[in-house]
Parts: C-alpha cells; structure tokens; sequence
C-alpha cells in the first residue's frame, strides 16, 4: 500500500496520544508500515487523527521508545519506521541487571539453561546459510586474534547467530538482550585496545578470546554434526568459564547511564 494513501482515524478519546501510537503500531504489525519508512510530519498527523500536535509528539515518543521508530535530524528528518526493539529489550534488560542487582551467578544460571535450549533448536533447524554465517564469524574471530585485535564482539554475534538459527525469533530476541549485558561487562572489566597502557590486562584478554574460539569452533562442530548432547555439554562449559571472568565485574566500579553500551 502507498504510504500516501494510508488514513488514520480521527481520536476521541482523552488519551488520545495511547490511541494514536496503537493505530500506528498496528500498521506496523501488520506490515503495512516496514523499516525505513517515513511517517508525515507532525501537522500532517495531528489533522489525520483530529488530535494538537502535543498529543503526536507523546505519541511518536511511546513510538520511539517502544522501539518501533527512530527520529532522523535535518531537512529530510521525522520519524523513521526502524526495528531497534532488540536494542531496547537489551537496555532495558541491562538496566534491571543493575536496579535488581541481579548477581553473574544468577545471569549465568539463566543464560545457561536457555542457550541450552536454543542449541536444541539450532541444530534442529539450522540451515546452509546459518551455517556459512557461523563459519565466517569463526573466521572473523581468527583474524581478528592473529591481528591481535581483541574479538568481543565477533564473540558475542556468534551467540546471536546460533540463536537465528534456531528459527525463533523469541530466542533471538532473548539472547541479543543477554548477549547485550554481558558485551557491558565484559568492556568493563579490561582494556579492548592494544593502545591500552595495561599490556598485561590486553594480553590476556586476547588469551580469553582464544579460549572462547576454541569452545565456538567446537560448539559449530557440533551443531554439524547434530551432536545435542556433545554441544550441550561444551556450552554449559563455556558459559562457566565466562562466569569467571565476569565475577571480576562485581568488584569493580560500574558504570551506569545512556553511554554505558
């Protein structure tokens, strides 16, 4: 459907921005509004749902924050149709870690049990195209550690992708949050950088990456091989092993606050 010929509904009600926002993410769910559309600009809205355009801006900011919607500056700016709800599930995921004081061991217990699951699913499911991803993650690992580069990230999308390839965007959504905390902790506990002045600290984190692509190399093996009980086992494995390093997190200085990711 053209974008210009979508007609929203005038709002009675007295909270009318809440039924403003549910019209518009109906169009989204439905998909009748995808990513990277553009919605008309606030004066255009307010005539189209009869509503002041105060009642538009609470309602594009529910919008935003929900992450349904980003706002783009300049002349061609407004609100953007863009799917971050899995950056604002791991915000909000990551502030309840903090708020909840929620403890690595208990971060660990979680994660572990549901990327057990998510392994099940995975080597159930997964397709030639997971797999190629998954193998060029590993590959992108390995530079990276032969370059000495610190590999965190490439670390943390391989969990993401096992996650895609169990088919189930609920996982996805579930890991890509968790995975989003410990990326948090992990860049507090030691230097990312081989610029860093603490030699020691960069050098053994590059050893900890070696570690972990060797437990990811395996864990794909396995996936292969459809070995559930053999990848079950090493991702639990895995996982405890991180706890360690993540158990240095709880004695440092936190920091907290928009910036902190």
């Amino acid at each position: 459907m053209p974008l210009d010929s979508i007609q929203f509904n005038p709002i009675k009600s007295k909270r009318a921005f809440e039924e403003v926002s549910n019209q518009i993410k109906k169009l989204i769910f439905e998909g009748v509004l995808k990513p990277g559309d553009r919605l008309p600009p606030e004066t255009e809205l307010a005539q189209q749902f009869n509503v002041g355009r105060q009642s538009i801006r609470e309602a594009l900011r529910i919008l935003e924050l929900s992450g349904l919607t980003a706002t783009q500056k300049g002349g061609n700016g407004g609100s953007i149709i863009k799917d971050t709800i899995s950056n604002t599930i791991g915000s909000l995921f990551l502030d309840a870690c903090f708020l909840e004081k929620i403890s690595i061991e208990e971060l660990t217990v979680a994660r572990i049990d549901i990327e057990k699951a998510v392994l099940v699913h995975a080597i159930k499911n997964a397709d030639e195209a997971d797999i190629e991803s998954l193998q060029q993650n590993i590959s992108d690992t390995k530079q990276k550690i032969e370059a000495n580069i610190n590999s965190i990230d490439e670390n943390i999308q391989f969990h993401n992708l096992v996650a895609k390839a169990s088919k189930n965007q609920f996982f996805v959504i579930v890991v890509e949050a968790l995975t989003m905390a410990v990326r948090h902790f992990m860049s507090q506990i030691g230097p990312e950088s081989q610029d860093s002045n603490n030699h020691e600290r960069f050098n053994e984190s590059i050893l900890k990456s070696k570690n972990t692509l060797s437990y990811h190399t395996d864990i794909l093996a396995a996936i292969i091989a459809k070995n559930q009980p053999g990848a079950v086992d090493l991702i639990e494995t895995h996982l405890l092993e991180v706890k360690e390093r993540l158990e240095v997190f709880a004695d440092q200085p936190h920091t907290v606050g928009p910036d902190r990711v």
